[in-house]
């Protein structure tokens, strides 16, 4: 099947870029003695978590249940790194922990307890990471009540406290403001690693780490997991944070133009339900992806099936109804869980098609 044969909108992925993203990450976890266990978030596709366990992750990570019985029989160490809350939930997670070990990341009480009782009832093991907010103020108990939660965790029957957690979501780049932030992040670590060794609690996992930080993951002191998930197919996001070249771009939505309404102006066959409305982190600014075939061009405005795209300060305006264009989305996670299958390329052939198995798992 060649490339042209595919209708659009579709996500293209470039076979070689992801295959080396994939090695260049591992060779690194590799040589600065860090455990991978890569966040599956971005790929959704059970074959790619399997790929990543071949290429020496010591795990994946799912934030959903859903995406944990999606993911279970492609790992032997998962990680659950949201609360789970609701006894259908458990019981649904306790099946996991079945087939795979299973360790929950959490930031209460009101989480842990349940989780106890759950894994008590169905006579398994769970691993806990207690979570702390590193700066991002999203989810973590503030880091001066983090022993004292570990404490409290290591109480319960049927959970194995594991360590810590925390996602430095807040640092996306690395001019003077981002490496100071880095610092500052290194010395909580640092600090919390030895009040927990100093209250006789487990450190056996310091679990971290984002792909905009991913290869100063080292310098973080006492980190010894990382959880990145957008470095297999890197986005424009990525590449405005630093975090990679357009070259290290593997996913790439292909469209056609169905309209060119008035000059300087055309439409594509992928709007909102094609792309992420996710706009630029670094501005804010209001577009929704590079046209690669013109980077000058402004996409920006969607609706449902109709992709705006401005063309008067493009390095090209020509273009044809009918034509196919190619554009790298803000962020492919979102991109990803709007796509029933997506498409493995090498050379102008369609080498792969995989089902997007964990999209829509929101439970």
């Amino acid at each position: 099947m060649r490339i042209s044969d595919i209708e659009t909108p579709a996500i293209l992925i470039d076979l070689d870029i992801m295959e080396a993203n994939l090695r260049k990450v591992a060779d690194y976890a590799r040589r600065h003695n860090l455990r991978l266990r890569p966040h599956t978030k971005t790929h959704k596709i059970s074959a790619l978590g399997r790929r990543q366990v071949e290429l020496g992750a010591a795990g994946l990570t799912v934030a959903k249940v859903g995406e944990a019985e999606i993911m279970a029989t492609a790992t032997p160490d998962l990680l659950v790194a949201y609360p789970v809350i609701g006894r259908g939930k458990l019981d649904r997670l306790m099946n996991v922990a079945r087939q795979t070990a299973v360790t929950v990341s959490l930031d209460s009480m009101a989480a842990a307890r349940p989780l106890s009782d759950a894994a008590r009832e169905a006579n398994v093991e769970v691993g806990v990471l207690v979570e702390t907010d590193a700066g991002m103020g999203r989810v973590g108990v503030p880091p001066e009540q983090l022993v004292d939660l570990a404490r409290a965790v290591a109480k319960l029957p049927h959970l194995r406290l594991q360590g810590f957690a925390f996602y430095p979501g807040h640092i996306r780049s690395f001019d003077d403001e981002g490496r100071d932030q880095m610092r500052r992040l290194s010395q909580l670590v640092s600090s919390l690693v030895q009040q927990f060794k100093s209250a006789d609690l487990p450190v056996n996992v310091v679990s971290g780490g984002s792909t905009p930080t991913l290869y100063h993951s080292h310098e973080v002191d006492g980190l010894n997991e990382i959880r990145p998930g957008t470095y297999i197919f890197n986005d424009r996001n990525t590449v405005e944070g630093g975090g990679c070249l357009w070259d290290d771009c593997a996913a790439q939505i292909v469209a056609t133009v169905v309209s060119t309404p008035r000059e300087g102006h055309m439409v594509i066959d992928g709007g909102s339900k094609t792309f992420s409305s996710d706009r630029l982190g670094s501005t804010g600014e209001a577009t929704f992806g590079l046209l690669r075939e013109a980077p000058g061009a402004v996409f920006h405005k969607m609706n449902e099936e109709h992709g705006y795209i401005d063309l008067r300060r493009a390095e090209r305006t020509d273009f044809q109804v009918g034509e196919r264009v190619h554009l790298i989305p803000n962020h492919i996670c979102v991109a990803m869980n709007l796509h029933e299958q997506v498409y493995g390329v090498r050379k102008g052939e369609v080498e792969q098609i995989w089902k997007v198995e964990a999209r829509g798992k929101l439970q």
